[in-house]
């Protein structure tokens, strides 16, 4: 006979284990690899966009997103999901904008990104959101990345890879992070590191990256030819 515990999202297991966030979290795991790095000079983010066919059109199957001049983000998991948190970001971005006359701060809208995702953890005839997200930008406070995911919490890193493969793109990460790091160095152990959690041969067609420069704070994606010089 079934389980309660395994079917409902507001009932803990004996073992105090919420299953349904844990099947979103493993959905996550097995999305495409993400990466986020953090310098003194900035931040980078890099996504594995590989399409799903040779028929799709690459300019639709997109990782990363701009949220706001200054913030970007990388999705792990259901796309559809992600959009929704997407959207919803963008939208408290510019309300802070026009209330505050100010950037939002990293944290602050990490944190509100949460708050959505956890209130989907707690309430029947409801499911967790299933993707991660990576978010990095430059505030007031200097270079930031933070990761969500599916149970609404959030933390801060230096660096920190999210998707299939995530163990292995950290363990490089760990070996190979410094905290002098350049921009251009943050984004080629960014490169790295998804090459590392991919499967298969990649290139700059596959391999997309975005930056927030400390000295613009300007959000901007780079080209595939700036991207395969870090690739080289």
């Amino acid at each position: 006979m079934p389980r309660a515990y395994d079917r409902a999202i507001t009932i803990f297991s004996p073992e105090g284990r919420l299953y349904q966030v844990e099947y979103a979290l493993e959905l996550v795991k097995r999305g495409a690899p993400i990466v986020g790095v953090s310098s003194p000079e900035g931040v980078a983010l890099a996504a594995n966009e590989t399409p799903e066919s040779r028929l799709e059109d690459p300019r639709f199957f997109m990782k990363i997103f701009q949220l706001d001049e200054h913030v970007g983000t990388a999705v792990a998991g259901l796309i559809s999901d992600a959009r929704v948190l997407i959207e919803q970001s963008r939208v408290y971005c510019q309300s802070n904008r026009l209330l505050y006359e100010e950037p939002v701060d990293i944290e602050v809208l990490t944190k509100r990104i949460g708050d959505q995702a956890q209130v989907y953890t707690q309430h029947a005839g409801v499911r967790p959101y299933g993707v991660s997200m990576i978010l990095v930008g430059v505030d007031a406070t200097g270079s930031r990345v933070f990761m969500v995911d599916p149970s609404g919490s959030y933390r801060g890193y230096r660096a920190t890879a999210v998707g299939r493969k995530s163990d292995e793109g950290n363990k490089l990460l760990e070996e190979q992070y410094r905290d002098d790091l350049t921009l251009d160095e943050a984004i080629s152990l960014a490169v790295d590191t998804v090459k590392t959690a991919s499967d298969g041969e990649v290139s700059s067609k596959i391999i997309k990256v975005a930056v927030v420069p400390a000295e613009t704070r300007a959000f901007k994606r780079l080209s595939e030819s700036e991207v395969e010089r870090f690739l080289e």
